[in-house]
């Protein structure tokens, strides 16, 4: 007896007899003719284990909604976990507007036509510029580790370098996307950090600096949350052997730490998540970039630039600046390419940034500069664990030690989960140096309460 071909109604020509139909009008038998250049030991032979499909759109939601159920959600639990994905306030005007019709569309914020989206993004450069004290900033790239990897490619570009000097207390993830990005244009090195501080090791900088060099690139804070004061000697050493100085910045920390352009930066680079953009399981990214408005640079970003300008009809217009460096004016020969931008989640950055105003992104960098300090005080205090490694001062993330506890991070924070708390990220796999550590993050959603709340039910797991 012949097998029953499945029909799923919600994947496209599932049916057979459209796929015959559609077989016939290109003149072959089956669709393996059409993989006939893939290798026969590369195909896959067996039917593919796909449930039974549901024939009703009410069955099929009920079904996926079931799935979606066995989410523990940050709303639902409390959440000390960050680690480059961070749980801050949406305020509800950024979901309204970015919900309009001309702004969300299938092509990632990317309608063919201009309803104010030029404008929109232009308005978005112009305040992270503000922000990062800055003159030019791009329309957001996939996300932050991208931005990061074509900075250090500008700067490669810029010097006529090859080798990149990057901090060993980055974010493991982004290292591995850097290092991927780069290849096999530049080679990499890693910098030393000192432990006790959790700052980049300076002497072994000077060591690394060569000819060679096209950039240094730090992150601040760190991954670890320490906020590096020792920028503008960097940025020194940096410029003295003729190299740039790259560094990846939280955007939500601006309001209460220096922008990077006024100790040295020569590029500043960034994921815009923290502002007013939901987590969406580690999605929601877009990566910036920041330069001076000097030529050199300015031609060498490969992202796409809006500027503004009088129009023959005596309005403003928004467009394209020097359209002819990017990819989607040489497809063939420019220097890097670039796809698709996170549009949508720029506007999203714009809204935030325009409801908060100067006063707000200080006040939101007070308040978390405030709550972690207090939590990684009373963090502390709990016996068997420490908070004073890295002792730089941190900014929304900071280092817990519990090695003395003789519990393993994974353990511990299964039984925080089970307590309705979401932990902090484990270091022991990226930092074995660093013990049984946590990264635990406090953001303005974070309250004392919920602090207080931590350190009890920590205390109990732990004694």
């Amino acid at each position: 007896m012949a097998e029953k071909k499945r029909v799923y109604p919600y994947i496209p020509n599932s049916e057979p007899r459209i796929r015959e139909a559609m077989l016939r009008e290109i003149g072959v038998e089956s669709v393996d003719e059409l993989l006939r250049d893939i290798p026969d030991e590369l195909r896959m032979k067996g039917k593919m284990n796909l449930p039974e499909p549901f024939s009703a759109e009410a069955d099929l939601k009920r079904h996926v909604e079931g799935i979606l159920s066995r989410n523990i959600t940050s709303g639902e639990y409390l959440g000390f976990l960050g680690a480059g994905c961070y749980d801050h306030h949406v305020p509800a005007v950024v979901d309204e507007i970015i919900g309009r019709s001309e702004f969300l569309t299938a092509y990632a914020g990317e309608p063919y036509e201009d309803h104010g989206r030029f404008q929109a993004l232009f308005e978005y450069q112009s305040m992270m510029a503000e922000l990062l004290d800055f003159d030019v900033c791009n329309v957001p790239t996939y996300d932050g580790a991208q931005a990061a990897g074509t900075s250090l490619r500008m700067a490669s570009r810029i010097t006529g370098r090859k080798k990149a000097l990057l901090a060993g207390n980055m974010n493991p993830d982004r290292l591995r996307v850097i290092q991927t990005y780069l290849d096999p244009v530049m080679s990499v090195e890693i910098i030393g950090w000192d432990r006790d501080s959790g700052l980049l090791d300076l002497e072994d900088l000077g060591s690394r600096l060569a000819p060679d060099v096209a950039a240094v690139y730090f992150e601040n804070p760190s991954y670890l949350g320490a906020i590096e004061d020792q920028g503008e000697k960097t940025a020194q050493m940096a410029h003295e052997a003729g190299a740039l100085m790259v560094v990846f910045v939280d955007p939500s920390s601006l309001g209460v730490i220096q922008p990077p352009s006024r100790y040295g930066a020569d590029i500043a680079c960034g994921d815009i998540q923290p502002l007013g953009i939901h987590m969406n399981y580690g999605g929601g990214v877009g990566g910036f970039i920041c330069t001076k408005s000097d030529r050199e640079y300015v031609e060498e970003y490969p992202s796409r630039l809006f500027g503004i300008a009088p129009t023959s009809g005596k309005e403003w217009g928004f467009g394209d600046v020097a359209w002819e460096r990017t990819s989607f004016a040489n497809r063939e020969t420019a220097k890097e390419f670039v796809g698709t931008h996170a549009a949508l989640w720029g506007i999203a950055a714009a809204v935030y940034l325009a409801s908060m105003g100067p006063k707000g992104m200080a006040d939101l960098g007070k308040v978390i500069m405030q709550r972690s300090l207090y939590a990684r005080k009373v963090i502390g205090e709990i016996p068997g664990v420490s908070t004073s490694t890295p002792s730089a001062v941190c900014f929304k993330e900071f280092v817990v030690d519990l090695t003395k506890t003789g519990r393993k991070v994974r353990e511990i924070n299964g039984k925080l989960l089970s307590r309705g708390i979401f932990g902090g990220k484990d270091l022991s796999e990226d930092f074995p140096e660093l013990g049984q550590s946590a990264l635990f993050c406090i953001t303005e959603k974070i309250t004392m309460r919920d602090i207080d709340r931590l350190v009890e039910v920590l205390g109990d797991i732990l004694r």
